[in-house]
């Protein structure tokens, strides 16, 4: 099992790749082992879809939950994990840096702030955002683990259409230390390419927002990393629901004929122990 300084190491490298890489966001530690045994080389967690594991609403998990689900997650597989750690769970910035702390402990290879209180429910101001990035960044230097840090400007998926503030909080959380780059909601091309090129480091971008973009147009757009939030639990959850209604409506089975075979997903749990 690769160290956490490994996966640190094996994390800050990917980011170094001039081609976009996806890294998709598992949401147990069932799915992280299947996706690491299928060949993704890191992988990052999702609020909404470890929320709906426990049968909660985005935003409505503990912080002890959040970091035991860290730890889970990186003690299961050998290749990073970043954790979406939303706005560090708390609106105070001294207890952000001592939740940065504990959340170092899980094993995880970086974590990402956002701008957005999740207890209140709204933006932060820009100056308030950009010390929360800071502080997060200097408490990474601190502990000494090279933890890769994501900023995230929210403003766009929490239905403020304002590309230029977005662009401004992300140059801002740059200055600020911050490795890489993220305001999910970016939903075209041009879009995309007006934020990349407002910024030197890596710019990651959420794909449900883009679904008819590949891989080769998201590089050519300029970014780096491709996350896909909740939306593959959310694909995985479907079948559930159709299955469903077949059953009730129909009183029929032929969505057995769609299952997953049983030996190789038991082979890749077994490959990635």
């Amino acid at each position: 099992m690769a160290t956490q300084l490994q996966k640190c190491e094996t994390f800050a490298r990917l980011h170094q790749s001039e081609a976009a890489w996806i890294i998709p966001n598992p949401w147990d530690v069932g799915s992280a082992k299947l996706l690491q045994g299928k060949g993704f080389q890191a992988l990052a967690t999702t609020s909404s879809g470890f929320a709906y594991t426990l049968g909660r609403a985005d935003g409505e998990v503990s912080l002890d939950e959040k970091l035991q689900h860290c730890r889970l997650l990186s003690a299961a597989t050998d290749i990073p994990i970043n954790a979406d750690f939303e706005n560090g769970f708390s609106e105070r910035l001294i207890d952000v840096v001592e939740n940065i702390r504990r959340l170092a402990e899980t094993g995880i290879a970086g974590f990402s702030i956002e701008d957005f209180s999740r207890e209140n429910h709204h933006l932060y101001g820009f100056l308030e955002s950009v010390e929360r990035v800071q502080a997060a960044a200097e408490t990474i230097a601190e502990l000494g683990v090279p933890l890769v840090l994501t900023a995230r400007a929210e403003n766009l998926l929490r239905g403020v259409d304002d590309l230029d503030d977005t662009i401004k909080r992300l140059q801002a959380f740059e200055e600020a230390g911050a490795d890489v780059l993220y305001a999910p909601g970016i939903s075209s091309a041009t879009q995309l390419r007006t934020v990349t090129a407002s910024l030197e480091k890596p710019v990651n971008v959420l794909a449900s927002f883009m679904p008819g973009i590949d891989v080769a147009e998201f590089s050519e757009c300029g970014a780096n990393r491709i996350s896909l939030g909740g939306a593959l639990n959310f694909a995985a959850i479907n079948p559930v629901l159709e299955a469903s209604v077949e059953m009730i409506e129909k009183g029929t089975f032929d969505w057995l004929g769609s299952r997953a075979d049983g030996a190789v997903v038991t082979e890749l749990l077994k490959g990635s122990d």
